[in-house]
This record gives C-alpha cells, structure tokens and sequence, in this order.
C-alpha cells in the first residue's frame, strides 16, 4: 500500500521564503504542495477546504501575526504546525511562546540564503516528514495535563531561581544530563518548575539555533528554583545550577584538579545536530564515568542513543521519558529499544525521580546502581 501523500499548506509574506519551502516540497517525494499564501487571512480562509497534513507557518506577518494563526488554526482543526522564523531576539521570543502554545516544531530561516539552503532544506523536509502523523490533538492534551499540574503547585515553584551554590572550588562527582528536541521547550518548562534543590549540576542540549538558546535559558531560569543559564566556555560546574548548550556549538566537559569545566567547540553535526546529545552525553561520561545520570526526553531522530550507551557502559544510570507524556517519542524510543535506557517514566514521574536518584550516590561507592528499588517500565 502506498504511503500518503502530505499535503502542505505554507504560509509567509516572504516571496523567496514561500519559494524557497515550495520549491524544497516539489522535490521532495511523498509531498505535495496544498496551497502557498502569503498571510495568515487567507490561510484561515481556505483551511477547511485545503484540509492540510501540515502547515508551515511565518512568525511576523501583516494583520495577523503568526500567534493568532497559529491559535486560529489549533482552534479548528489541530494539526501539525512548523514555525518559520527568522534569527532575531524577538522572534526567538515568539518562537518559544508558539512552541508554549501547540506549534509541533519550527525551522529558523538561513541566515544566507545563497549557502545555507541545503541545510535548511533537509531539516525543514525532515520535520515535515516526522510531524506529518503526530496526533496534535494527543499533544495538546499532554500539554493540558502538564499545565494543569503545575497550575496546582504553583504556589510552592513560583520563587526565584536558587542562590544557593558552591563555589568554583568545590569538588563536582555527578552530574546529570539530558537530551531532548522536539517537544523539548513545554517539556522542559514542566520538568525545571517541578526539579529543586539540591541536585548536582544538570548539562542540557535542546536542538535550538544559536540565537535562540540564551533567550531559552533564560526562560527556563524565571521558573525553576535552580540557576538555569546558557553555557560558556569556561564556566565552572556547580550543584543547582543548569547548563543549556549555546545553539550551535557542542558542549564538552573537562576536569582539571577539583573542578569541571565547559568547553565550547564547533565542529561538523554529530547524530544531525549541533549541539548534539550525544557529545555531551560521551563527554560527561568519560568524566564522571558511574556518577553521570542519563536523562533521553521526547525529540525526533536519533541523537542521544550513543550517548545514553556510553554512560551506561562508564557504570551510570539512564533514564528515559515515555511514551505516553512525549509530544514526538522518537529519540527516547530509539535508545529504549536499542537497550540503552534502565527505565521509562512519564514526564511528571521524572520530577520525583530524578533527584531520587542522585540522592542514591552518596551512599553508593559503585555508582548509581541498577534498579534498586525503583521499580519503573522497562
């Protein structure tokens, strides 16, 4: 039986982005293009009639910005919407929140359109392919679901990120990490409101562009009691404090004396990305070998699968997200599968997990242990 055809409905006020995305679907196998407009009037106008299997969706557009459009189209009929955006603050900004609002993924416009444009092809193909069947209506009822349970604790995580901290000297003997990419940004927001002190450093890689992921930190850092900022070289790591790889670079780690530090390379993509899960993952497995915590989270692709074995193998501990709370079970099917995660659980489970299971450290010369007593899905 033949696959189905995906028919895609663009939407930009930009005559060469417009060209760019229809052109990329006219050479793309298994695509049809629905319609191309130029604003987000007109798209609302034929939805019923095109009845697409995806939309790509421009942020800043005249009358009606890609925020009511996006509300609009969710309102509907939920289907998979791919943000398109430019590298700027402000749409950085925009991004997130439509990300925060029901939009599936986005793809950020080449900042050179004469050499950047097989790259950006690829991965606007990629996430139109992999988006195509997500039920939408499934991920906005997690994300309801997640919304409603940090409504009802909100009283006791709305407090200012933690000041308490080590400092540059104290020796660092755990970590945790964790990789995640679509359907990261509302999942992390749940995961980080819910985390507390103490915890050892957290070292994350959410597929984001360079542009994007400061603003993102900083997102992150307004409603977590831990001190979540974007990596740099040379930061030291420390207990309550979260790293978010700078989009665009890999994050490394490296022990000198009684400190860790991050280093910042960039380099060729690795599993598809910059940064990539797996490089961390590798990188702090070879520094804290049975002290490093694996955490693989929702995300299309494969990135991480290599990292979660490289800590496994080093002695440490992976945990995964499930099936059931990822908006895209994809990267954390693959390493599940592929035997590389000790145990699934749902994204609010991870909360109470996690920190679970760095307390099991201290009292465990051999590393994080197997199992233990924490019962979990295989």
């Amino acid at each position: 039986m033949a696959a189905k055809t995906i028919r895609v409905l663009v939407v930009d006020d930009s005559a060469v982005i417009r060209e760019m995305i229809v052109d990329s679907i006219a050479d793309s196998d298994g695509m049809e293009l629905a319609a191309s407009v130029a604003s987000g009037k007109e798209a609302l106008s034929l939805l019923d009639q095109l009845c697409p299997d995806v939309v790509t969706l421009d942020i800043q557009m005249p009358e009606m910005d890609g925020l009511q459009v996006l509300d609009e189209i969710l309102k509907r009929v939920p289907m998979p919407v791919i943000m398109v955006s430019s590298l700027t603050q402000r749409a950085a900004d925009v991004t997130l929140q439509a990300l925060g609002r029901g939009a599936l993924d986005y793809v950020a416009k080449p900042g050179n359109i004469s050499t950047g444009k097989g790259d950006w092809r690829d991965e606007l193909i990629r996430k139109i392919r992999t988006s195509a069947p997500t039920s939408v209506r499934n991920v906005l009822q997690i994300r309801k679901d997640r919304q409603r349970r940090m409504a009802a604790r909100r009283p006791e995580t709305a407090t200012a990120s933690a000041t308490a901290s080590s400092s540059d000297g104290t020796f660092i003997d755990s970590c945790i990490t964790i990789g995640i990419s679509t359907g990261g940004p509302p999942a992390l927001t749940s995961l980080l409101s819910s985390l507390k002190p103490p915890l050892p450093p957290i070292l994350l890689v959410q597929h984001m562009p360079g542009a994007f992921t400061e603003s993102f930190a900083s997102r992150l850092n307004s409603i977590s009691r831990l001190t979540v900022t974007e990596a740099k070289a040379g930061h030291v790591l420390r207990p309550n404090h979260v790293f978010v790889a700078p989009g665009g670079q890999h994050l490394h780690l490296l022990r000198q004396g009684d400190k860790v530090q991050v280093r910042i390379r960039g380099g060729a993509l690795v599993s598809g990305h910059m940064p990539s899960a797996d490089v961390l993952m590798q990188s702090a497995a070879g520094v804290f070998s049975a002290r490093c915590l694996g955490v693989i989270m929702t995300g299309m692709g494969h990135d991480g699968v290599a990292g979660c074995a490289a800590i496994r193998a080093a002695g440490g501990f992976v945990l995964g997200q499930d099936e059931g709370s990822s908006d895209v079970y994809g990267m954390n099917k693959v390493a599940f599968t592929s035997g590389h995660v000790d145990r699934q659980w749902s994204l609010g489970e991870l909360s109470r997990v996690i920190p679970r299971q760095c307390r099991k450290i201290r009292g465990k010369s051999g590393g994080w242990g197997k199992g233990g007593d924490l019962g979990g899905r295989r």
